[in-house]
């Protein structure tokens, strides 16, 4: 079924009367644009559930994020948040924007680093930026990917930082359509 506008009103296919799905995805190798920065949101507000849930979860049982009263005892003065939750939050952050049906395999991640903690209460921002891309010389259909990721406080603090290389199908192997451009939406029959 082809694309129509996105108008108001309820949307059909042009002979079919049926009417359009646009299914959210993230973007193809050549809709990723090397240099732009990609501000995802909504921010994630982290709570101490989080933090108690996830720890136990992965059976770390560090006091930092587990025990109020030492805690408070450490440079800190405080808990902080498991910093495998915040790396994980805000690759997670990314999903919706960028590689939701859209990726084949994330390759590594590089570079990790949590230059400032992040507390029970703090939302977490973050950004992503295309520093790298190519085509799979290898896997026909399919590029590879660096991203930048930074997560910000809601002061801006810069909590946390890593690199990811991704596996990315390009438009064309994965739909049949040729080229890149678009408006990163993609219509189905229902």
């Amino acid at each position: 079924m082809s694309g129509g506008g996105m108008g108001g009103g309820a949307a059909t296919g042009p002979a079919s009367g049926e009417p359009r799905v646009i299914e959210q995805r993230g973007l193809y190798f050549e809709e990723l644009e090397e240099g732009v920065t990609y501000a995802h949101r909504p921010g994630r507000t982290v709570t101490e559930a989080d933090n108690v849930l996830f720890t136990t979860l992965t059976m770390n049982t560090q006091a930092l994020h587990l025990d109020a009263a030492w805690s408070a005892g450490q440079p800190f003065g405080q808990r902080l948040m498991n910093s495998m939750f915040t790396l994980a939050t805000m690759v997670g952050q990314s999903v919706s924007q960028l590689t939701q049906g859209t990726i084949i395999a994330q390759l590594g991640l590089a570079d990790v680093s949590f230059p400032h903690p992040l507390y029970h209460g703090d939302t977490l921002y973050t950004e992503t930026v295309i520093s790298g891309k190519r085509l799979s010389g290898s896997r026909p259909g399919q590029g590879i990917v660096t991203m930048e990721h930074t997560g910000r406080n809601q002061d801006g603090t810069v909590v946390a930082l890593a690199t990811r290389s991704c596996l990315m199908w390009t438009r064309e192997a994965r739909t049949g359509q040729p080229g890149g451009q678009g408006n990163g939406q993609e219509t189905m029959p229902v």
